[in-house]
């Protein structure tokens, strides 16, 4: 399922949208001739191919694959001569391309399946996709569903048609008033917009061009592949109305435009859990983050042990974690204030080269000291060493009287130094005029809002942490 679409997707669902699906797979299924007219497709194949080649060493790489939008097995065939070892699954909405595919690539495994709702209960290091992703009615859900199905630190690889592609078929028809059932591809802008948070990622267009030689013969391609499934209430044109655009094209090109874009993102290791202030509840969030992700811990920098026994042993307790899913503070200090100056009350410097992100076989939750400026060492800020991690950020707020201000002068630090924030928490009684200030002026969503509770325990959390697993899900993780 890789071919140019033809008809403008309504993003409806249900019964429509099953519709739509099996419209495009039966209009796949006919494409008995692919492999001979899918040049463009063979061309971003090889060239996926040579990203990957740079992306992954031989020591790093990836066990697990997942394609998307497989069609007769162009990039499987790459995928598997690239990595002989790697578990790969394969899935397209067409039957008859999958079998083409099986007979290709006979070691992968292969789905008849959805590959914007893929259904498999598995993740994955990569997942990659050639001229699949332009079929997807939402890109943005659908781009979040498939990072919930990678490892931390997986990666997407995928290609699509980008805006400008078939500017010169779009020309005849303008020029003609024939109705350009192509539909308006996005720019490197907007599909960097619908990277979810959970993925760091970046988008390059590259122009090619496809010597087609006329019109007819344009079509006559686009019917070879399968790509002409409408996909819209668009009225087909008349046999006059389409020559005449034909003529149109005829007389001014002969080759079309194809603007590929090549997408590349990595999935986060984790969330940080940072706080408006001390005190605001980061390790009883962080506690509960831990219990929706089925996460590991990690409090870096713990500072007060003077006084209590410290936020590790809180999270082990709350969390129902076994020592495997802890990871030890870099650093204890005794005092409670900052690390920079419990550190040097007890003579000692903290050395931030040395404190980097822990391997884990899980997502790691990472909870922060303090606020956001807080001195680390000497004049290096917390958010400041945040920044060198990757991790996108989930701040807890109170929910009463002040939190506006310091939220979203939080927000704003963080806005200034690039780094992703997740959404908010908000803890305290409802405050629903708070809220939907804070969400207003930041455009940052609050995803849980944590009500007072004298004294939470491992059942409390456990709840508190059903309900926010949904909603991280939602956002890839």
């Amino acid at each position: 399922m890789t071919g140019g679409e033809t008809g403008r997707r309504t993003g409806k669902r249900g019964t429509r949208g099953r519709t739509i699906g099996h419209r495009i797979g039966s209009a796949f299924d006919r494409a008995s001739h692919y492999d001979e007219a899918a040049r463009m497709q063979q061309i971003a194949a090889r060239r996926l191919d040579l990203v990957l080649a740079g992306r992954f060493s031989r020591d790093d790489a990836p066990r697990r694959i997942l394609e998307l939008g497989c069609g007769t097995g162009l990039l499987t065939a790459c995928l598997r001569d690239r990595y002989p070892e790697a578990r790969i699954v394969a899935i397209d909405l067409s039957p008859r391309m999958i079998a083409r595919a099986r007979a290709r690539v006979p070691d992968a495994i292969f789905h008849v399946m959805d590959a914007e709702r893929p259904t498999l209960d598995e993740s994955f290091d990569l997942i990659c996709s050639n001229f699949c992703i332009q079929w997807f009615s939402n890109r943005k859900a659908a781009f979040a569903r498939l990072a919930h199905c990678l490892v931390p630190d997986g990666r997407m690889e995928i290609t699509t048609l980008a805006r400008g592609s078939f500017a010169e078929w779009r020309a005849a028809c303008a020029e003609t008033d024939l109705p350009c059932a192509i539909p308006d591809y996005p720019g490197p802008d907007r599909l960097q917009q619908d990277w979810p948070v959970s993925l760091a990622g970046q988008w390059q267009c590259e122009t090619l061009h496809d010597p087609v030689g006329s019109g007819r013969d344009f079509l006559r391609g686009l019917k070879t592949i399968g790509a002409t499934a409408r996909t819209a209430d668009i009225r087909p044109a008349t046999p006059a109305a389409l020559r005449r655009a034909i003529e149109t094209f005829d007389r001014n090109a002969n080759s079309m435009t194809y603007e590929i874009a090549f997408g590349a993102a990595q999935k986060s290791r984790g969330l940080f859990v940072a706080g408006t202030d001390t005190g605001i509840g980061k390790t009883l969030v962080s506690a509960i983050v831990v219990r929706a992700l089925d996460a590991h811990y990690w409090k870096p920098f713990q500072t007060g042990l003077a006084d209590e026994t410290g936020d590790t042993d809180t999270v082990r307790t709350l969390a129902a974690l076994d020592d495997t899913r802890i990871v030890a503070p870099a650093y204890a200090l005794r005092a409670p204030l900052s690390p920079d100056a419990a550190a040097r009350r007890e003579g000692r410097q903290i050395d931030i080269a040395t404190v980097t992100l822990p391997e884990c076989n899980a997502p790691l939750v990472v909870e922060g000291a303090g606020g956001l400026m807080v001195p680390l060492a000497g004049d290096l800020l917390l958010i400041d060493w945040l920044r060198t991690l990757g991790l996108p950020v989930l701040l807890v707020a109170r929910s009463g009287l002040g939190t506006l201000n310091h939220t979203l002068l939080s927000l704003e630090a963080l806005a200034s130094r690039n780094i992703r924030v997740a959404g908010l928490v908000l803890n305290g009684p409802p405050n629903p005029d708070n809220r939907e200030t804070l969400t207003r002026l930041s455009g940052i969503p609050v995803l849980a809002e944590i009500p007072e509770v004298p004294t939470p325990d491992p059942a409390w959390v456990a709840a508190q942490a059903r309900q926010l697993a949904h909603t991280l899900t939602g956002l890839g993780f």
